[in-house]
């Protein structure tokens, strides 16, 4: 008996959003780093013992240094981790000035382009996806100049019709908005769209947008448990979205 192959993923897409950390890049080498120095930072700045707290607060395993799939890290804009994080100072005793300054001089972003590790070849990756689909665009909750320069340094920025970020004035991931944004932008309906994310965040934003077809991967923060519900498919990496890509 004849078996049906797999589901093409692509057709009738005009317009593939892809979420970035997790997705395009390995999000726990860039992020699991950061808040261990963050951590350390608040420590020496604050005068107490905090790193527990901080670890629990932002989702990161402190053993192992991997982002949990619901936690603060997994789709949170940076703007709103900052407010959080210094509530959490003061909450932890540190009087409210002081924890302001300890935040001030703790806060550093991570470096983009040095921690930025591709998930596979993308510029093969978008070489064999050009002639399927028309559009790309990345819809991601970091801000725009962090972004922009990763997408440059790992040779993919002009592949980019459009970019969501934390920072647009737009509302984040699980909300429609960025989708709705592009999708407005680029002339494309969402019945022709398809989303990729790692986190149930990017899922459910596309879901909620009325996306063609949402699309999982397993490269970042969450298990096949954790997105299937909100899938049409879960992928092992965005390589399988173009067979014969390299992984």
């Amino acid at each position: 008996m004849d078996r049906a192959g797999p589901p093409d993923l692509l057709e009738g897409i005009d317009l593939l959003i892809f979420d970035k950390d997790g997705t395009l890049i390995e999000f726990h080498l860039m992020w699991g780093v950061w808040v261990d120095e963050l951590a350390g930072r608040l420590e020496a700045e604050g005068g107490r013992p905090l790193r527990g707290g901080l670890y629990s607060l932002l989702g990161v395993d402190p053993e192992t240094g991997l982002v949990h799939a619901h936690g603060l890290l997994a789709a949170t804009p940076m703007s709103r981790i900052r407010e959080l994080v210094e509530a959490y100072v003061v909450e932890s005793g540190v009087p409210p000035q002081q924890a302001e300054a300890a935040v001030d001089a703790a806060w550093h972003a991570p470096d983009p382009v040095a921690l930025a590790q591709p998930v596979t070849d993308l510029k093969a990756l978008f070489a064999r996806l050009r002639p399927r689909v028309a559009l790309f665009a990345v819809a991601t909750s970091d801000d725009r100049d962090p972004t922009e320069r990763t997408l440059a340094a790992l040779g993919i920025a002009g592949e980019m019709a459009a970019l969501v970020c934390a920072d647009d004035g737009i509302a984040n991931k699980p909300a429609p908005d960025p989708v709705l944004h592009l999708c407005r932008l680029l002339g494309v309906p969402p019945e022709r769209t398809a989303v990729v994310g790692d986190s149930p965040a990017d899922l459910r934003m596309a879901r909620a947008a009325g996306a063609a077809r949402t699309i999982g991967v397993l490269t970042g923060v969450a298990d096949r448990d954790d997105l299937a519900p909100l899938a049409d498919a879960v992928l092992s990496s965005v390589a399988e979205l173009a067979p014969g890509a390299p992984n």
